[in-house]
């Protein structure tokens, strides 16, 4: 049970003092950087989807 209770004091004094915290603004520019990430990311899985789509289409039209 000691063990438990030195990992959790432990825990806590290197989250309270030893860990940086982001600023404000640097969590807002992080946030923003994985929402246009996320936005392009998503866009050229459309568009791959799109194509592949389309072309599966035209091959099936040719074949039947």
């Amino acid at each position: 049970m000691s063990k438990l209770t030195n990992f959790f004091k432990e825990s806590y004094k290197e989250l309270t003092q030893k860990v940086t915290w982001p600023t404000w603004a640097q969590l807002q520019s992080s946030a923003i950087v994985v929402m246009v990430a996320s936005l392009i990311f998503a866009a050229v899985i459309f568009l791959m989807d799109f194509a592949f789509r389309h072309l599966m289409t035209a091959i099936y039209n040719l074949l039947y």
